[in-house]
C-alpha cells in the first residue's frame, strides 16, 4: 500500500461530511474524525479560491495541540457565481434562493483542503466548472423538500438527484464537486 509511510502517523479528518469521510475510507485509510466549532467567516475583499483556502486553514488553526504523529486534513468548498461565493444555505428559501441564481448558469465548485502536522501546514485548492440545465421552480422545490441540501455548499449534492437531471457538463474533478479533490489529497499526503 502506498500509505506505508504514513503506518506511524494518526490521521485525523475535521469535517463532519459524510462525503469526505467515505472518500477516505475509499482510500483505504485508517482516520478519526475531530470535531472543532469554527466560524466561517473570512475577510470580504477575499475572492474564489482564496476563500476557500483561508476557511480550510481557520478550521486547521483551531488544533493548535497536534501530538507529533499526528496529521490533521481539514477542507472546506465554496461556489463561485457572479463574483461571490454561495456557502451552506440559511434555510428554505436561501437554497431556493441559490438554485435558482445556478440555474441555466455556469459556476465554480472551489474545494481547498490543508494537511497540518504539529510543524507545517500545506494547503491547495481544486477548481471545477459545473454547468446547470435551466431548473424549473417545480425542480427546485422538489429537490430541496427531498434532499434537504442544507449541509451543501451552493445548496445541492452533484451525486443526488438534481445532478442526475440539472447537470449537463462539468469540466475538472467529479470528486471535487462531491467534496473533496481526493487524488490531491492523497498526492499531498504522500509528501508528508
Amino acid at each position: 500500500m502506498p500509505f506505508n509511510k504514513l503506518n506511524d502517523k494518526k490521521i485525523i479528518l475535521a469535517s463532519g461530511s459524510p462525503r469526505r469521510q467515505q472518500f477516505l475510507k475509499d482510500l483505504g485509510l485508517d482516520f478519526e474524525i475531530r470535531l472543532r466549532e469554527v466560524e466561517e467567516s473570512y475577510p470580504e475583499n477575499l475572492k474564489g479560491n482564496d476563500i476557500a483556502i483561508f476557511i480550510s486553514e481557520k478550521k486547521s488553526s483551531a488544533f493548535s495541540d497536534l501530538a507529533k504523529n499526528e496529521v490533521l486534513i481539514t477542507s472546506d468548498t465554496i461556489v463561485w457565481i457572479n463574483g461571490k461565493a454561495l456557502g451552506k444555505p440559511k434555510d428554505k428559501d436561501d437554497a431556493i434562493n441559490m438554485l435558482k441564481e445556478l440555474s441555466g448558469n455556469m459556476h465554480e465548485v472551489i474545494t481547498a483542503f490543508s494537511i497540518k502536522t504539529k510543524d507545517t501546514l500545506k494547503s491547495d485548492f481544486s477548481s471545477t466548472k459545473v454547468f446547470f440545465n435551466k431548473l424549473s421552480d417545480e425542480e427546485i422545490n422538489y429537490y430541496v423538500d427531498n434532499f434537504k441540501p442544507f449541509d451543501k455548499a451552493g445548496s445541492y449534492g452533484i451525486q443526488e438527484w438534481i445532478g442526475l437531471i440539472g447537470i449537463n457538463k462539468i469540466e475538472g474533478s467529479y470528486n471535487n464537486v462531491v467534496g473533496l479533490p481526493v487524488d490531491m489529497v492523497y498526492e499531498a499526503l504522500l509528501e508528508i
